[in-house]
C-alpha cells in the first residue's frame, strides 16, 4: 500500500465580521426595553412589560450570536486543531432554542388573556410598538446581507425580524382595540404571531441541529463530489469520504483515493483543492492516495475489528 495525505487550509469562506452590526444592534434594542419597560410601568400595561421581557431575551439571542462569530475568529491550537470555528453553530442551535422558548411564554401569556383579557390603552400601546418595528427592523437590516451566507448570522436576523412581526401585531392590535374596544384582540393577535415566528424559525432549527450532528451542508451535493473525485485521471475508486460543517459557513471534506498507477504528484492534490473549493465551496481538504492491492479491505478490518 502507498498512502500519502495532503492538506489544505483556505478561509475564504471564513464568516464575515458582524462585530459593529452586534455592537450597534444590542445597543439599540437594550435602549428599547429600557423606553419600552418604563412605558408598561407608568402605564400598568402587563402587554408592554411582557413584550419587554420578549425583548430583553432577544438581546440575549443578539449576545448569544455575537460571542459565536467571535470565538470562530480564534485561532487553533493545539487541543482546539480547527480553533473555535463550531462555536458559531452551537451560537445558531441556542438561538433557534431561544426562539421557541420566546414563542412558548408569548403563546402562554395569550392563551391566559383568552379567559379574562386585560384593558390595553390602546393609543400609547401603539406608539410604543411603532418605536419597536423602526428599531427591530433597522437591526434586523443590519444582518440582512449575511443570512443567506451563515446562520448563525440567520439567527440574529429572524431574532429581530420576529420582534418586529411582534410590534406590528401590537399596533395593530392596539388600533383594532381602540376603535372596537374589543379585549380578544390582543391575545388572538399574539397567537398568529406566535405562529409566524414558529414558521420562519423551523427551517434555522432543522439546519442548525444537522450542522451540529456534522451532516453534510445543505448547499453541498456529496453525490456530486464524488462524481467529481471519480472523473479525476487515474482514480478507479473512492472511499471513506467524508463532509462536514466546520462552522456555519465553513466545510471541510476527507477522502480515500484508489490509484493504481501510483501518487500523481502534488499539482494533481493543488487543482483538486482549488476545484472542490471553487466548485462546492469546501474549503478544508484532506485527501489519502491509495494504490489498491487491499489497502481498502484491511483498513475496513482495522475498523471493524
Amino acid at each position: 500500500m502507498a498512502g500519502h495525505h495532503d492538506h489544505d487550509h483556505h478561509h475564504a469562506h471564513a464568516p464575515a465580521d458582524f462585530g459593529r452590526a452586534f455592537a450597534l444592534g444590542t445597543m439599540l434594542n437594550l435602549g428599547f426595553v429600557a423606553i419600552e419597560g418604563a412605558a408598561g410601568f407608568l402605564t400598568d400595561s402587563v402587554a408592554l412589560l411582557a413584550d419587554a421581557g420578549h425583548n430583553l431575551s432577544d438581546v440575549l439571542g443578539l449576545l448569544v450570536a455575537w460571542a459565536g462569530a467571535e470565538l470562530a475568529k480564534r485561532p487553533a491550537s493545539k487541543r482546539f486543531t480547527y480553533g473555535f470555528r463550531g462555536s458559531s453553530i452551537l451560537a445558531a442551535l441556542t438561538n433557534s432554542v431561544l426562539l421557541f422558548v420566546a414563542v412558548g411564554a408569548i403563546g402562554w401569556e395569550a392563551l391566559k388573556r383568552f379567559g379574562d383579557p386585560p384593558a390595553v390603552p390602546g393609543q400609547i400601546v401603539m406608539i410604543v410598538a411603532a418605536i419597536g418595528i423602526v428599531v427591530n427592523l433597522a437591526t434586523a437590516m443590519l444582518f440582512a446581507r449575511g443570512r443567506k451566507g451563515d446562520i448563525n448570522i440567520r439567527g440574529a436576523w429572524l431574532h429581530m425580524a420576529a420582534d418586529a412581526a411582534v410590534s406590528l401585531g401590537v399596533v395593530i392590535g392596539g388600533a383594532l382595540i381602540l376603535f372596537t374596544g374589543a379585549r380578544w384582540i390582543d391575545p388572538a393577535i399574539s397567537l398568529v404571531i406566535v405562529a409566524v415566528i414558529l414558521w420562519s424559525s423551523w427551517g434555522l432549527a432543522r439546519e442548525s441541529v444537522t450542522m451540529a450532528l456534522q451532516a453534510v451542508p445543505e448547499r453541498i451535493d456529496a453525490e456530486a463530489v464524488e462524481r467529481a473525485l471519480l472523473a479525476l485521471p487515474g482514480v478507479a475508486r473512492v472511499h471513506d469520504l467524508h463532509i462536514w460543517p466546520m462552522s456555519t459557513t465553513e466545510a471541510a471534506l476527507t477522502a480515500h483515493l484508489v490509484m493504481p498507477e501510483g501518487h500523481p504528484g502534488d499539482a494533481f492534490l493543488i487543482d483538486l483543492q482549488h476545484r472542490l473549493e471553487h466548485d462546492f465551496r469546501i474549503d478544508h481538504t484532506t485527501v489519502q492516495i491509495e494504490l489498491g492491492e487491499g489497502a481498502e479491505c484491511r483498513m475496513h478490518g482495522r475498523a471493524h475489528g
